[in-house]
């Protein structure tokens, strides 16, 4: 039986993440800075459960001992409000990271994966909603729009030298805003489809048909959404891929939409006529941004395929079942104890 750390296996990802190595028959390590009480998903396989901070060495030390893989999903970060608001905090993350190495310096895990950010890429690359595929070379030369983006690729670079210098094998994916069920809907650190999703059950609860909704920027701004589940199965492929050790790569959905777009499938679903109020001054991040999956194909033969629409839709009827429960973890603003 081999055992991994899955660092921020009380979030979302990692909660996904955790349950596929324990029906793998891992035996799994699961640490997150939240209190134990509001993680999104508990796991009765799991014999480890650690509230604790990976930027700590000791804490560290102590949950990765022992440990074949490493499975690092920490880091605090949120939608754009979140990351527009909060750039130190996010920067900060570096801790976690910096003593992950440390500690694998020392106990020398058979395998590493992190988890990185679309936002590592040129913010130069993504000023036209049209195209803005971006390829994985685009990183560099370096300019994100945000210090989360900045402080994802510097982390990159220090895992791959982890490889060249210890030869630790790592495994690097930008993931493209991942969603689904069990993910933060409300409380400030939402993504794109779950605010989206919110707003429109917000109205659809009232009763009504018709509201103004109100909607970041100008709604013409492009992203593309990846499902948990293609999110899951990228990642199986990728940590066990001989050719992507210490070899960035894309992990996300090629769909592009508008915001406005990703609205209004939420309000189809609602069966609601929105009346957007545009707000141009709120955070709305860079003009457009893509997933190219050239990469992936080439090398896996595969790359995420949900449907956005597929994916939404069991996304919103989560939310639906969830929005009455004023005890979810799910709408809860999580703290960051450094």
């Amino acid at each position: 039986m081999k055992k991994a750390l899955v660092a921020g296996g009380g979030g979302f990802i990692g909660g996904f993440f955790a349950k596929n190595l324990l029906d793998k028959g891992y035996d799994v390590v699961v640490a997150d800075i939240k209190p134990k009480d509001e993680w999104y998903q508990i796991h009765d396989k799991a014999k480890n459960y650690f509230d604790t901070s990976m930027a700590n060495l000791d804490n560290v030390l102590k949950v990765m001992d022992g440990c074949e893989e490493v499975y690092n999903f920490s880091c605090n970060m949120g939608g754009i409000g979140f990351c527009e608001q909060n750039h130190l905090q996010t920067g900060l993350s570096v801790e976690i990271n910096t003593n992950i190495i440390k500690g694998a310096m020392k106990i020398k895990p058979k395998k590493i994966f992190y988890s990185s950010s679309a936002c590592v890429y040129n913010e130069n690359l993504q000023k036209d909603a049209n195209d803005c595929g971006l390829k994985e070379a685009d990183a560099w030369p370096a300019q994100p729009d945000l210090l989360y983006g900045m402080e994802k690729l510097f982390s990159e670079e220090m895992y791959k030298y982890l490889y060249k210098e210890y030869q630790i094998p790592v495994y690097i994916a930008r993931f493209h805003n991942v969603y689904g069920p069990l993910g933060t809907w409300d409380g400030g650190r939402e993504k794109a489809p779950a605010a989206a999703i919110k707003k429109m059950v917000t109205v659809a609860k009232d009763g009504v048909k018709k509201a103004d909704v109100g909607m970041w920027g100008d709604g013409l701004q492009t992203r593309s959404f990846m499902y948990i589940d293609d999110c899951i199965e990228g990642l199986n492929r990728i940590i066990n891929e001989p050719n992507l050790i210490a070899n960035s790569i894309n992990l996300g959905s090629d769909e592009q939409i508008t915001i406005k777009g990703l609205h209004d499938m939420a309000a189809k679903f609602a069966d609601i006529e929105p009346n957007y109020i545009y707000d141009l001054d709120a955070p709305k991040g860079v003009r457009g941004r893509n997933s190219d999956n050239t990469k992936i194909k080439e090398i896996l033969g595969w790359a995420p395929g949900i449907a956005l629409i597929d994916g939404m839709k069991k996304t919103y009827d989560w939310i639906w079942e969830d929005f009455d429960n004023p005890d979810s973890p799910y709408r809860k603003y999580h703290e960051i104890r450094w």
